[in-house]
């Protein structure tokens, strides 16, 4: 009888070590695919349809600067003409300037499918406002070819492409702030370049020297560049600038980037940038 209850007292423990067992080494394929097709179908989510042309020479960087103002800088590194003109639903008279876009193609026979990035650095004026429309540098779409087929994607006409907005990348690259040529003591702009992160900008703001507290909003003049005018009163350098970002509304400060005894057309580097 002493042994039947033994027995009856391990059979919990063993039913309980059972569940256990099982509890942890089960499988169930049809969750994972279902949790697979989820993950393929948030990234096939994430692109959206857009029409695209391209400009300029066939390996070139469209036209020169454009009009977000960035001049020959678009054929030199981190640029490298791979740049495109905004519609106006990209290029957001300007604001758009500085986008970072993953563009690719899939509907010709010459298109690779594999996506490439380009930089919004010009307007597309005559592009349809309703839709959204890339208007590449020959880099660019040259770049969305198959090996040896870039001029035959060039001869297509208008494409059916997949678009959608990626973080702005420059390894090693400060942003770059040039001071209009026409600035002078009461009036202060610059053209901002290679921004992390977003790209564009929602605002950007100017301290002077001895103002410790106060930031003065400036606006946004055509394209990158942002001004501040004085209306009269001698602006104090240096200048610390506060850039905010247009989507996700990070901010940085450049303290004193512009220093005293500053020049019309000259660049100066910040020593910081948005975490891409």
């Amino acid at each position: 009888m002493a042994v039947r209850q033994n027995v009856f007292c391990f059979l919990p423990i063993v039913a309980t070590f059972s569940i256990l067992f099982n509890s942890c080494y089960c499988f169930y394929p049809k969750l994972l695919n279902i949790n697979a097709s989820l993950a393929v179908s948030d990234d096939q989510s994430s692109w959206s349809p857009a029409e695209a042309t391209w400009y300029g020479g066939s390996k070139g960087a469209g036209t020169d600067g454009g009009a977000c103002g960035y001049g020959d800088s678009v054929e030199r590194p981190p640029f490298s003409s791979m740049v495109s003109a905004g519609g106006p639903s990209i290029f957001k008279s300007g604001i758009g300037c500085g986008a970072c876009y993953e563009v690719k193609c899939s509907t010709n026979s010459a298109c690779s499918g594999n996506p490439v990035t380009v930089v919004i650095t010009d307007e597309c004026p005559g592009c349809v406002s309703e839709s959204v429309h890339f208007d590449l540098s020959g880099t660019s779409i040259g770049a969305m070819a198959k090996s040896d087929l870039a001029d035959l994607l060039r001869n297509a006409g208008i494409l059916q492409v997949q678009y959608k907005k990626v973080d702005c990348k420059y390894p090693g690259t400060t942003i770059a702030f040039h001071v209009d040529p026409g600035a002078d003591p009461n009036y202060f702009a610059t053209l901002i370049e290679y921004t992390n992160g977003d790209g564009d900008l929602a605002s950007v703001d100017l301290k002077q020297a001895l103002d410790t507290d106060g930031w003065q909003p400036m606006q946004q003049s055509w394209g990158a560049v942002w001004k501040l005018d004085s209306a009269g009163s001698t602006l104090l350098p240096p200048f610390s600038l506060r850039l905010t970002s247009l989507d996700s509304r990070k901010t940085i400060v450049a303290t004193a980037v512009i220093p005293a005894g500053w020049e019309p057309g000259k660049t100066y580097r910040s020593v910081v940038n948005f975490n891409p």
